[in-house]
């Protein structure tokens, strides 16, 4: 990834806007990078990814019936005596 300064970056903010677009490009205030920024493209991809995490008790009846009758994919089935202590 690239780096700019925040002083470099405002003075030719179009040629590093368009360099964003292509990659991600970091940031640095005072030395140290603290800011990303991405096309809307990618924070859009990268949102997407977000998942919501709820409580037990937020989830309705509904909810609750379909993870007890849901089954794991046999691909991502083990027992615990398969996982190494490594």
């Amino acid at each position: 990834m690239k780096t700019v300064s925040s002083a470099e970056l405002q003075k030719n903010f179009g040629a590093y806007r368009e360099a964003a677009l292509k990659e991600p490009l970091a940031v640095k205030h005072y030395g140290q990078s603290n800011l990303v920024l991405v096309s809307m493209t990618e924070y859009q991809r990268l949102k997407d990814l977000d998942r919501q995490v709820l409580r037990f008790d937020d989830l309705s009846d509904q909810e609750l019936a379909a993870i007890a009758e849901s089954d794991i994919p046999k691909e991502y089935q083990y027992h615990s005596d398969q996982i190494s202590g490594e």
